[in-house]
C-alpha cells in the first residue's frame, strides 16, 4: 500500500517539473519533498524520475505509474466528496483570500451572508496583496492581471476606471479636461503600476497615452490612494465602482475628471484550486456568483464598445 502523501507529492512533481515549484504548491520544506519521492520509488521498487539539468521529468515507468496515482488521488477525492455530501449542514474551515481593494466593504459582506446560512463553517480570510501563485485550498478574488498558476481562473466581471482628485485639490488648481492637461497634476501611483506611463481611452477619440508627472505618494492599497486623493494630495487612476462607493458613505471627498476618459480595465478574477471542491467550498463559489455586482458585468460591456484602434493627439 502505497502512502497517499507520497502519491501527492509524486503527481505534484510531474506536473510542475520542479521541487521548488511544488515546494510552494504543497508548503513542504524541499527536504520533506524530496524523502517522500525517494520514499516512493523505494515502494515501486525502481526509479520514476529523472532529472536534466533545471527540470524533472517522469521515466518511462513514472509515466506509467503517474496514470495510474491520478486515477487513485481523483477516487479518493471522489470518496471524501461523497461522504461530505452525505453531511446534513455544510461544515469545516473555509479558507479565503480576498484582493485588498474588496475585502473591507463587499466581500466581507459577501461572507457574513454565507456564514447566517452556515452555521456549522468556520472562515478564515486573509489579504492578498500580491499576485498569487498557486491555490492549494483557498479561494481567492483578485482584481487585475492574474500570471499563470496551479489554479483555475473564472472572471467574473470587469471594473472600469477614471481619472479623479477631490474638490479641495482643484480650489487652486484647474480640473484637467484633457489627458495633455495631466502632465500640470501630482500624480497618486498605485501600486506602481502607472510609472511605465498609463494609456486612457475614449469611446470617440480612441486611446492616448501618458506618462503623469510623478508625484510625493505611491501606495500599494486602493484605499491608502483614495484617502491620499481625498486628502487632496493629487489626482490618480480609480475603479469607478471603487469611488462610487467611498462616494456613498463621504459624499464630496472626490471629483471625476474627463467623465469621458477611462484608464485600463481591471477584471476581478475568482481563483480555486483544481480538481473536486469540498462542498463548503463549492456552495461558497456559488454565492459568491449569486453576489457578484450587476456593475462589474456593465463594466465589461461597457468596455467593448471602446475602440481598440486609433490614437488620440491633443492640440498643443
Amino acid at each position: 500500500m502505497y502512502d497517499l502523501k507520497e502519491l501527492q507529492a509524486f503527481t505534484s512533481v510531474v506536473r510542475t517539473g520542479s521541487l521548488t515549484v511544488s515546494c510552494r504548491e504543497l508548503a513542504l520544506p524541499k527536504s520533506t519533498l524530496s524523502r517522500r519521492i525517494r520514499q516512493l520509488e523505494e515502494a515501486v521498487g525502481q526509479p520514476l524520475l529523472l532529472r536534466q539539468s533545471k527540470r524533472i521529468f517522469p521515466n518511462d515507468a513514472g509515466r506509467l505509474f503517474y496514470q495510474y496515482c491520478q486515477e487513485v488521488l481523483a477516487l479518493i477525492a471522489q470518496g471524501h466528496e461523497a461522504l461530505d455530501e452525505l453531511r446534513d449542514g455544510v461544515t469545516g474551515v473555509l479558507e479565503l483570500r480576498c484582493h485588498e481593494a474588496f475585502v473591507r466593504g463587499w466581500f466581507s459582506g459577501v461572507v457574513e451572508n454565507f456564514m447566517e446560512e452556515h452555521e456549522g463553517i468556520e472562515v478564515s480570510i486573509r489579504t492578498q496583496r500580491q499576485q498569487p501563485e498557486a491555490m492549494r485550498e483557498a479561494i481567492c478574488v483578485w482584481l487585475g492581471s492574474v500570471p499563470e498558476g496551479n489554479f483555475r481562473c473564472e472572471v467574473l466581471g470587469h471594473l472600469t476606471q477614471g481619472v479623479y482628485g477631490s474638490p479641495a485639490y482643484f480650489r487652486n488648481r484647474k480640473c484637467p479636461q484633457s489627458p495633455s492637461e495631466l502632465d500640470e497634476h501630482v500624480w497618486i501611483d498605485m501600486l506602481g503600476g502607472d510609472e511605465q506611463g498609463v494609456e486612457l481611452r475614449h469611446s470617440a477619440l480612441g486611446t492616448c497615452p501618458i506618462r503623469p508627472r510623478a508625484g510625493r505618494f505611491s501606495v500599494d492599497q486602493y484605499c491608502v490612494q483614495g484617502d491620499a486623493i481625498a486628502a487632496g494630495r493629487g489626482v490618480g487612476l480609480i475603479p469607478h465602482w471603487l469611488a462610487e462607493r467611498r462616494l456613498a458613505s463621504h459624499p464630496g471627498q472626490l471629483k471625476l475628471c474627463m467623465a469621458e476618459w477611462q484608464g485600463p480595465v481591471l477584471p476581478v478574477t475568482l481563483l480555486y484550486p483544481h480538481g473536486i471542491l469540498p462542498r463548503r467550498s463549492r456552495m461558497f463559489v456559488q454565492h459568491l456568483r449569486a453576489s457578484v455586482p450587476s456593475e462589474w458585468q456593465l463594466a465589461k460591456d461597457a468596455s467593448r464598445a471602446v475602440p481598440e484602434s486609433g490614437t488620440y493627439h491633443s492640440a498643443q
